[in-house]
């Protein structure tokens, strides 16, 4: 075996482990009749994250011009985020990017799923912005899985949004895990309408 397969394998493990618990979260609802909203239920060592766009003109209602795929004319990356209450024991923070418009990529990293790792003992931290529509990213900075969307969307890594302009609400997933892939904290952010 071989060093990238033990990576490959542990981020595979890491991404089962965000869409399970990405699953039972969306199958979680009231359990009587009435209209309530849906709760998520978390374990006793998980907790929020805080995560707050940061720069690069994002600014949660609008995407930045030029921040759209290329098939529309642009050349989009991931927004810098920033992300506190790291809990101890985080090794990487993962992003599922998402399109709440688009049902067939509205949830479980439907734009892509990008992982970043963080020093040991740290806290909150700045991800750094990384180019969408390749699968080559910078340290520390690694895909974890590709957008799911099919035919000329396809891209080999994160895909920006790529609604042509239709008004499509863009979201991030954010969560802590550690070493073995556990989810540790969880968190949103709203990235804007394109």
């Amino acid at each position: 075996m071989h060093d990238l397969d033990i990576v490959t394998g542990g981020r595979l493990k890491i991404l089962a482990l965000v869409v399970a618990a990405a699953t039972i979260s969306a199958c979680q609802g009231s359990s009587g009749g009435g209209s309530a909203a849906p709760s998520v239920a978390a374990t006793p060592a998980e907790s929020s994250l805080t995560v707050a766009l940061a720069g690069g003109g994002w600014d949660g209602v609008t995407v930045p011009a030029g921040q759209q795929c290329r098939l529309f004319g642009g050349s989009g990356s991931t927004p810098p985020l920033r992300v506190a209450n790291l809990p101890a024991g985080t090794t990487d923070v993962i992003v599922a990017f998402n399109d709440r418009t688009y049902k067939p990529l509205s949830s479980n990293g439907g734009h892509g799923i990008v992982g970043f790792r963080v020093p040991a003992g740290t806290a909150s931290t700045t991800l750094p912005s990384v180019p969408g529509e390749t699968a080559s990213l910078p340290a520390p900075a690694y895909l974890v899985a590709k957008t799911r969307a099919p035919g000329k969307y396809a891209a080999p890594g994160y895909l920006p949004p790529c609604s042509g302009g239709r008004g499509n609400a863009y979201f991030a997933v954010v969560t802590a895990t550690d070493g073995v892939g556990t989810v540790l904290a969880e968190g949103s952010v709203e990235l804007g309408r394109y």
